[in-house]
């Protein structure tokens, strides 16, 4: 049986993972795999497999430390206690990476134009290995070693990314709608995040081809479809009130290749929902 991951390994996987992501956010061409031939030669003899793992693994540890993640290589969460502490230390001390990602998080955002809109739909991803929660509790310690700012949260609260989002999201229920021969109903597709404000729940008013409402929520973001989203009390209140007449859309990849899932009814059904904020009173 090969032998687990040594900390020079780990170091040396880390090392090249930060640099591809720089590169990915500086809009700089690069090879996954030339980078994995080279840093093969700094292992013990690892297979492809074995790297390709260990990269999808690290996207996981970049997840859940708010930042985005490399596309390509999909979070894979099983990883090792080790793995999560390399990462969370070296985020600590990567001032330049932080500055990237703060620069583009923050980035304002234009709604894209696209060949085929409707083509544009995917399926949503698979959820999360159940692992996950039990390398979590075994990681213990290591957990203080947590960088202080969470960019998803903050790109979350990019107001000219959520508008130009929802707005994409109006374009492609017109087209859907037109395409089903409904161009009446077509018509009357409502910008509700703007005509009535964050109180309604939702942020476009559609239609099914029979008439019936669809509630949109629209989450927005630059990064991969695996990429978790933020959700409000009123929000999650919302989908089970709605039922199958609620959608979430996700729209990701957005200013590079704007692609969608769609998730339907209570949010409580379809998601993992993490508390993460909580209204504290003196007691």
């Amino acid at each position: 049986m090969k032998a687990g991951w040594s900390r020079v390994e780990v170091e040396a996987i880390v090392a090249d993972y930060f640099d591809m992501l720089g590169r990915e956010l500086r809009g700089e061409s690069y090879g996954k795999t030339a980078h994995r031939r080279a840093l093969a030669r700094l292992l013990n003899r690892r297979s492809d497999g074995s790297i390709e793992r260990k990269h999808q693994n690290i996207s996981a540890i970049f997840i859940e430390l708010g930042y985005p993640y490399i596309p390509g290589y999909k979070p894979l969460r099983n990883y090792q206690a080790l793995l999560y502490q390399v990462v969370a230390e070296r985020l600590m001390t990567a001032k330049w990476l932080d500055k990237l990602v703060a620069d583009d998080v923050g980035l304002p955002a234009a709604v894209p134009t696209v060949a085929d809109i409707l083509s544009r739909l995917e399926a949503p991803p698979e959820p999360p290995s159940t692992t996950y929660g039990r390398v979590a509790q075994r990681r213990g310690t290591e957990k203080s070693a947590h960088p202080p700012v969470d960019y998803l949260a903050r790109e979350a609260n990019n107001a000219s990314l959520g508008r130009a989002g929802e707005e994409f999201t109006l374009n492609f229920e017109r087209a859907r709608l037109i395409r089903a021969g409904k161009a009446l109903l077509a018509d009357r597709v409502e910008h509700v995040a703007v005509t009535l404000g964050d109180c309604a729940g939702f942020d476009v008013l559609s239609f099914e081809e029979s008439g019936r409402e669809r509630y949109i929520e629209v989450k927005t973001t630059a990064y991969g479809k695996a990429t978790p989203f933020y959700v409000t009390r009123n929000e999650v209140s919302m989908s089970g009130t709605r039922g199958e007449d609620y959608h979430l859309y996700r729209v990701f990849n957005f200013r590079r290749d704007p692609r969608l899932y769609s998730l339907t009814g209570a949010l409580e059904r379809t998601c993992m929902l993490q508390p993460i904020v909580y209204m504290a009173h003196v007691s």
